[in-house]
C-alpha cells in the first residue's frame, strides 16, 4: 500500500482523497509546516509548486517515510467571469468568513441573463521519492444554481450543477458526485498512471 503526503490541510480534500484512493494510506500536512506557494498562473503550476515544495520540506523535516507527495491545485471555471474565480478561487473573496457568503457573492457577480456554463476543474501533481514528477487533471462540466442549495460536500459545491442532474454537488450523495466530480476524474487518471 502506497503511503501518499497529501500537501494539504483542507479538511474537505483530505476527506474525498480519503474516499476516492481507499488503497492508499494518506498523511496530512502536518500543522506546523509551513504554507505551501501557489504563484502560478495555471492549476498545474500550483500543484506543482505545493507539491515539489512539499517534498523539500518532508526531506528536510519529515517524521516518517512517505512513497509520494500529492499536491492539487482546483478550482471553478466561469464562462460569464472570463474562466474567473479560476486559480483564485480560494483566495476569492477572502473578506468572507464563509463559503455561503462567498458563493452568494459570486452569484451576485453575473450580469443579469449571463451564460452560467461553468466547470470544475482539478490538476493533481504527484512527486514520486524519488522519482520525477508528473500531473494528471479532471474536469466535469455544469452550470451554476441561482442560489446555494445544500451542505454536502464544501467550497462551491452547493452552487454547481453538474451537466445531466437538478442538484448541485451540495446536494447529491458523495457516493454519485465521487463517479462524475473532478477531483474523482483527477484521482482515476493517478490511479492509471500509478498503475501501469
Amino acid at each position: 500500500m502506497l503511503k501518499l503526503l497529501l500537501a494539504s490541510r483542507n479538511a474537505g480534500k483530505l476527506r474525498e482523497f480519503a474516499e476516492l484512493l481507499p488503497g492508499f494510506t494518506l498523511v496530512p500536512w502536518p500543522a506546523d509546516a509551513p504554507e505551501l506557494p501557489e504563484t502560478g498562473a495555471f492549476f498545474q503550476d500550483n500543484a506543482l509548486q505545493k507539491a515539489e515544495g512539499a517534498r523539500a520540506w518532508w526531506q528536510a523535516h519529515g517524521t516518517e517515510p512517505v512513497d509520494a507527495v500529492l499536491a492539487d491545485d482546483s478550482g471553478l471555471c466561469v464562462d460569464a467571469l472570463w474562466g474567473g474565480p479560476g486559480v483564485l478561487s480560494a483566495r476569492f473573496a477572502q473578506d468572507l468568513a464563509s463559503y455561503t457568503d462567498r458563493n452568494r457573492r459570486l452569484l451576485a457577480m453575473l450580469p443579469e441573463g449571463a451564460d452560467r456554463a461553468a466547470r470544475f476543474v482539478c490538476v493533481l501533481a504527484c512527486v514520486p521519492l524519488p522519482g520525477e514528477p508528473f500531473t494528471v487533471s479532471g474536469a466535469v462540466e455544469g452550470t451554476l444554481a441561482f442560489a446555494h442549495r445544500g451542505s454536502q460536500g464544501f467550497g462551491y459545491d452547493p452552487i454547481f450543477l453538474p451537466d445531466g442532474y437538478d442538484q448541485t454537488f451540495g446536494e447529491l450523495s458523495s457516493e454519485i458526485k465521487h463517479t462524475l466530480s473532478h477531483r474523482a476524474r483527477a484521482c482515476t487518471a493517478l490511479l492509471q498512471k500509478l498503475h501501469r
